[in-house]
């Protein structure tokens, strides 16, 4: 699939790490250092717009290793992108730590992952079918 992208940042356009990557690493796009105290959250630009096909969005994700490493993640996960929006790809993170992290202009800090979607129509039922689980919700099927 080719997605028309328009690269207004200081960096190449993101690419998958690996062979099978479903992800492509995003990068910040900043003038300057951002501070993330404990608990704060800051939108990051990436410089990027995207015009995906319709029926797609793209999902903006933590990386692992960033989560991992320093606690900071994408708040709003996964992100998404609708194919009707043409301004700059920007990744909310937050830092879940208990101490500073500072996002460097260039640092990987997302992932975005395409995916195929479906709308719906709604069909209102008086009632649903039954199956085995019903309305067993959190927790439900174990400990």
């Amino acid at each position: 699939m080719k997605i028309n992208v328009i690269n207004k940042s200081n960096h190449p356009l993101p690419a998958y790490q690996t062979e099978q990557s479903a992800g492509l690493d995003l990068t910040a796009n900043i003038p300057a250092p951002i501070t993330l105290k404990p608990l704060d959250r800051k939108l990051i630009g990436t410089g990027l717009y995207i015009e995906l096909p319709k029926g797609f969005e793209a999902q903006i994700r933590p990386r692992s290793g960033l989560a991992y490493k320093h606690g900071v993640t994408v708040l709003n996960s996964p992100g998404t992108i609708d194919a009707d929006y043409r301004g700059e790809i920007k990744v909310l993170l937050v830092n879940n730590s208990d101490t500073v992290f500072t996002v460097q202009d260039g640092e990987r800090i997302a992932q975005m992952v395409i995916a195929k979607h479906e709308q719906i129509e709604w069909n209102p039922q008086a009632q649903l079918s039954d199956t085995e689980r019903g309305a067993g919700g959190y927790g439900s099927t174990g400990k």
